[in-house]
């Protein structure tokens, strides 16, 4: 394997998209680079048939470099794979071939013989951890040798979710608009009306015990289409957070305690602030509420926004028990 962008054989394996598509960028960006006049091919698994890599390879009177993109390998039919199989072992000169494929089980035949020949490979795997896309954000403005505080990393996650190719986005321009280091403040400005319909500043309100802040932005947020499942996650993570800190040993440095937790040192500090007035009776309640919740967001009831409302009063509720 190698991790040059014109290797013969390049497999990028994952669903992201954001991803694949930088993958292939990166492919096109080096083959014209080397030559202004490369031919990129761009194709979906239908446009593949048997008989059309053969083509699209064989050699030219111009000796052109040619980039040649196969979306969905893992939707190619059998014949065509037989095809791929074959130009693995012998791939032409002056030709990159970028193969996209899921990384699931369908079409793991193709998956494993690009391995076994060596291909370069470039991982894109779904995010669907906070923690993927919080270490994507911080990649980012690392990339530009930009300095963003861990604060504003977690704020940006917060307030604009899931969408990789938004967070990107996001990251490009305070990059671009911010002189200096990125910190909270920054993104908060720039991002307010999202960060408040977050489904982390729910969770955070509710721990906190403040529930007529919790239930306002609970209400603001199914107002913009933050989605129920999601704020119900991030309810689960605030407890767990809380029953976690509370049962692990005092005294222990921040440090020691984000590795044993698996969470970053600024969130234990965060998580302590937030853990004052909770008992493990008020955390057993509050995991309880947001089960009940989960389950009437997800066809358990006929409102989604009274289960939540229902839970963030619980859980605000068991936050100031010990007071």
């Amino acid at each position: 394997m190698t991790d040059d962008p014109l290797a013969p054989v390049t497999l990028a394996v994952g669903q992201e998209d954001l991803l694949l598509d930088r993958a292939v960028q990166q492919v096109v960006a080096a083959a014209r680079a080397a030559d202004p006049d490369t031919d990129v091919r761009d194709l979906a698994p239908d446009a593949l048939q048997p008989g059309t890599l053969a083509e699209l390879t064989s050699p030219s009177l111009f000796a052109e470099r040619k980039v040649v993109v196969v979306r969905n390998a893992q939707d190619l039919s059998a014949d065509t794979i037989k095809d791929v199989k074959g130009y693995l072992g012998a791939p032409a000169e002056e030709i990159t071939l970028v193969l996209l494929h899921a990384g699931g089980a369908k079409g793991k035949g193709l998956l494993d013989a690009a391995r076994k020949a060596g291909a370069r490979e470039v991982a894109c795997p779904k995010m669907t951890k906070p923690a993927d896309r919080l270490a994507f954000v911080r990649t980012e403005f690392r990339a530009t040798g930009r300095s963003a505080t861990p604060e504003a990393c977690q704020a940006l996650v917060d307030a604009i979710g899931s969408d990789l190719r938004e967070l990107a986005s996001a990251c490009a321009q305070l990059t671009a608009d911010v002189e200096g280091t990125i910190d909270e403040a920054v993104v908060a400005r720039y991002y307010t009306g999202r960060a408040e319909a977050s489904s982390f500043t729910v969770a955070d309100r509710a721990v906190e015990g403040r529930t007529a802040e919790a239930l306002e932005a609970l209400r603001w947020a199914m107002a913009t289409g933050v989605a129920p499942v999601l704020i119900t996650s991030a309810l689960a993570q605030g407890v767990r957070a809380i029953g976690k800190l509370a049962s692990a040993p005092r005294g222990a440095r921040p440090g020691d305690l984000a590795r044993e937790l698996g969470m970053p040192p600024w969130k234990i500090d965060r998580v302590r602030q937030q853990m004052r007035g909770w008992s493990a009776d008020g955390v057993a309640v509050a995991l309880r509420a947001v089960a009940e919740a989960d389950a009437g967001v997800k066809g358990g009831g006929d409102d989604p926004e009274y289960a939540l409302e229902k839970a963030v009063v619980t859980i605000a509720r068991a936050a100031r028990a010990g007071r």
